[in-house]
């Protein structure tokens, strides 16, 4: 399986260059959830990170930008809902 070297930023992983395993696209997934296991009296809890473009001169790739605990729903569910909210088919 192919992994592509994958930069971080925000969060706890801020900074970090990571192998993210690639899809059947040779893409790396839409988000990457890390899970953080319970440590003393802190629940454990997942992080999430948000795939986005990152331009360098003509060429581009991905990286990852935190989005914080998850929260139940992905990012992209929560950002659609918002929009539709009040919205009514017709």
């Amino acid at each position: 399986m192919r992994n592509a070297d994958t930069e971080f930023i925000g969060g706890p992983l801020d900074g970090r260059i990571l192998p993210i395993p690639l899809g059947p696209f040779n893409g790396v997934p839409k988000t990457y959830r890390v899970p953080v296991p319970a440590h003393g009296d802190v629940p454990a809890e997942t992080l999430v990170y948000v795939r986005a473009k990152q331009h360098r001169g003509y060429r581009w790739h991905w990286r990852y930008e935190f989005d914080g605990p998850a929260s139940g729903r992905p990012a992209e569910e929560s950002a659609v809902g918002s929009e539709q909210s009040g919205h009514s088919p017709g």
